[in-house]
């Protein structure tokens, strides 16, 4: 199976999957691990925009910083540019926020409701260079799927 396979077929089981559920935390966990089961990726997880901060979600991996401010590495950069941000090595991201080192890879999708970012979701993988603009078109359309537009309710 192509990697354009396996993320149609991501998407054809998370549209299965969540059909009628729109509580966003029970959707972020079993997108977490739709994503982690089917590649294997290192971290999987969202981090929810809280005030002036992101706040670690649901996730799958070793453990991970907790709170990211905005504009800070990968995730808070994301965030405050309000677009998916591939970084083939960390390492030479400027900013990087080293939660593990065995990340080498990452790549961060901003979940947007009301032309806002409420959310982001980050993907690290143990190897340089492991993402591309497949990735990034197949997760960004699973970030539109309507569970997302209500994480912003999170913490309101």
């Amino acid at each position: 199976m192509t990697r354009e396979e396996m993320y149609r077929d991501l998407i054809a089981r998370a549209e299965a999957l969540l059909d009628g559920e729109t509580r966003p935390m029970p959707c972020m966990a079993n997108i977490c691990a739709l994503i982690k089961e089917a590649f294997g990726f290192f971290w999987v997880g969202f981090y929810v925009v809280d005030g002036d901060e992101l706040v670690l979600g649901p996730f799958q991996g070793p453990v991970a910083c907790m709170t990211i401010k905005k504009g800070r590495g990968v995730c808070g950069a994301a965030w405050e540019r309000a677009q998916t941000i591939v970084v083939d090595d960390v390492e030479l991201f400027p900013g990087h926020i080293a939660c593990n080192p065995l990340s080498r890879s990452e790549i961060v999708v901003p979940v947007m409701s009301d032309g806002r970012v409420v959310a982001v979701l980050d993907i690290d993988h143990s190897e340089p260079g492991a993402f591309d603009d497949t990735d990034r078109r197949y997760l960004e359309r699973l970030m539109c799927l309507p569970f997302s537009g209500r994480i912003g309710e999170i913490y309101r």
